[in-house]
């Protein structure tokens, strides 16, 4: 017996919050966007994004977001961090404050538009934040 599965049917691996996540997956070239919280732990993931990626993101996120912070005490005005942006090769990654700690990363290919994304994110944010996710948007714990 073969199971079929619709366009409507989410893949085995959903995660059943990725709808928080549809302003910004939905931006051309975003290939992964995640939740995480302050220690690197996968809050909200998008359906496309596999579970052990998220994972991936979420732990490298937080040690970007760390050192961003030890920077901002070093050579700025504290250690509120804004967003860090890493170009690399095949494309870029994005990581802002989702509110108490939390995060929000989106990885994209190299033909996404950083402005559009950054400009997608903070909507998100704004949108999802206080009360989807239970947070404030701000990047500091």
């Amino acid at each position: 017996m073969t199971t079929q599965t619709t366009d409507a049917t989410p893949p085995l691996s959903a995660h059943p919050d990725s709808w928080m996540l549809d302003l910004v997956a939905g931006v051309r070239g975003v290939e992964h966007a995640v939740v995480l919280s302050s220690d690197g732990l996968v809050k909200v993931r998008t359906d496309v994004t596999e579970p052990d990626t998220a994972d991936k993101v979420a732990a490298a996120c937080a040690g970007l977001v760390a050192l961003g912070m030890s920077m901002g005490r070093e050579f700025g005005a504290g250690d509120r961090l804004r967003q860090v942006l890493v170009e690399f090769e095949g494309g870029f990654l994005f990581v802002r404050g989702a509110g108490d700690g939390s995060r929000l990363a989106v990885v994209t290919d190299t033909t996404v538009d950083p402005g559009l994304v950054a400009q997608q994110m903070q909507a998100q944010v704004l949108m999802i934040g206080e009360r989807a996710l239970g947070t404030e948007p701000a990047l500091q714990d």
